[in-house]
């Protein structure tokens, strides 16, 4: 058992000593991985510390056997930063050629690859009812969390929810 991996067990036991040494071990590489995502040090800062709390809360469910310890914990870290960046909103480029931006322009369905590929997708999302089509666009190519698609359309979290899943499926079925 590694180092990281037996100082999971410990945190999944309540040891807070095994957190902070976990912390000390990891905290430069996770930060880096809420950087590369936020591209803010006070975000990133808030990313580990949300990391960490799901990292002691969710301790026990590490599996050796699915993974890497150091695999799980950058992925609750992504996952924390990941939130943060869906409650602070997507940032809108400019038309400004100097920042590097380009306008946006396309579509939503224009916005997916083109190619055999993006073609085969397209197809497969025009055949999809359209309010499962809509909640898989709005999450996939916007960036929306459910919360947000659910308060944009209006609906209950729980049947947005539903509509994208139905239509994952779907999607799965088209495209196998």
């Amino acid at each position: 058992m590694s180092d990281t991996a037996a100082l999971l067990v410990r945190i999944a036991g309540g040891d807070r000593a095994a957190l902070h040494a976990l912390y000390k071990a990891q905290s430069v590489r996770l930060f880096g991985i809420a950087m590369a995502i936020l591209r803010d040090r006070d975000q990133a800062a808030d990313a580990l510390h949300d990391g960490f709390l799901n990292i002691a809360r969710r301790a026990a469910s590490f599996d050796a056997a699915m993974g890497a310890p150091e695999a799980w914990t950058g992925a609750v870290i992504r996952h924390a930063a990941l939130d943060i960046a869906r409650r602070r909103g997507r940032e809108m480029p400019t038309d400004d050629a100097t920042l590097g931006d380009r306008p946006v322009e396309a579509t939503q369905l224009s916005a997916i690859a083109d190619g055999e590929e993006g073609a085969r997708l397209r197809s497969c999302l025009e055949q999809l009812p359209e309010k499962n089509r809509r909640g898989i666009l709005l999450a996939f190519v916007d960036g929306l969390s459910h919360p947000q698609i659910a308060a944009r359309l209006e609906l209950p979290l729980g049947t947005v929810k539903a509509w994208i899943r139905r239509g994952l499926l779907s999607l799965r079925e088209c495209l196998a």
